[in-house]
């Protein structure tokens, strides 16, 4: 149940959705309630334009992307954990496994691996059936390293979580199992402050190598860089829409972990 709520969650959080219930609220007090219908589309106007501008955003995503800047030189650890999300399945007509713009969580685990920062890699992550069925995240990131060179060996897989709580829960049973005390977790940038959370809050001592960080030093620098940049960056933009929605997913992600007893 939890999981099917935290996919409607966007319908009553998010900007989009927000924007479009207070639209159909208009459209049916357009003709009964004049007022009220313009209400509610003043507050879908703004509800997008504040949500889509780079300033928001940007200061939005760095918020918590910047929590667990890595350091100089990453220490090494009994594993490493990456966390799904970043591939999608090989189904019609994809040839092989894809990478999404979250999949920097692969390629830097491989880059740790070949660093000997950890001798093994733990793969955590399933696949919800109505989200396109196939292979579990797990393996379809087994299959991406495996492709460039990592051993299966050196690969243990993690299919069953469907959410980060279940990530870190099905993560520390393996971990037991194995005797392991130290990792390196890997995940996305604005994903880290969420999972370190609940990662500690298991009781694993675990070491933040975040990446597929959204917002680096230059492009908060380029917002106010000129006149004409400062003016852009107000205007509605939807990759800012998806951003900003992204980094409100965590905040009331967050939330509703800790309103559960998960943090």
């Amino acid at each position: 149940m939890f999981l099917y709520l935290s996919k409607l969650l966007p319908l009553f959080f998010y900007p989009l959705g927000l924007a479009c219930l207070c639209l159909l609220v208009a459209l049916f007090m357009l003709w009964k309630r004049p007022r009220t219908a313009t209400l509610a589309i003043v507050l879908a106007v703004i509800l997008l334009l504040s949500s889509s501008n780079g300033w928001v955003s940007c200061l939005l995503v760095q918020s918590l992307e910047w929590q667990n800047l890595p350091s100089a030189e990453i220490p090494t650890a009994e594993a490493i954990v990456v966390l799904g999300g970043a591939t999608k399945s090989a189904l019609p007509p994809r040839p092989t496994v894809d990478l999404n713009e979250a999949g920097d969580r692969v390629i830097y685990a491989a880059q740790l691996y070949r660093q000997k920062k950890a001798p093994i890699i733990i793969l955590s992550g399933g696949r919800i059936d109505w989200n396109g069925g196939g292979p579990s995240e797990a393996g379809d990131m087994a299959n991406i390293l495996t492709s460039i060179g990592i051993p299966k060996e050196a690969i243990v897989q993690e299919p069953d979580s469907l959410n980060t709580y279940q990530n870190a829960v099905n993560v520390k049973k393996i971990l037991n199992s194995r005797g392991i005390r130290r990792v390196l977790l890997v995940t996305s940038a604005i994903h880290m402050p969420r999972s370190l959370l609940i990662f500690k809050h298991l009781g694993i001592d675990v070491i933040p190598t975040p990446t597929d960080f959204l917002i680096s030093q230059s492009e908060l620098q380029e917002l106010s860089s000129t006149p004409k940049a400062a003016l852009l960056n107000i205007l509605p933009d939807v990759d800012n829409l998806h951003r900003f929605t992204s980094a409100l997913k965590e905040y009331v992600g967050i939330l509703a972990y800790r309103l559960r007893g998960w943090l």
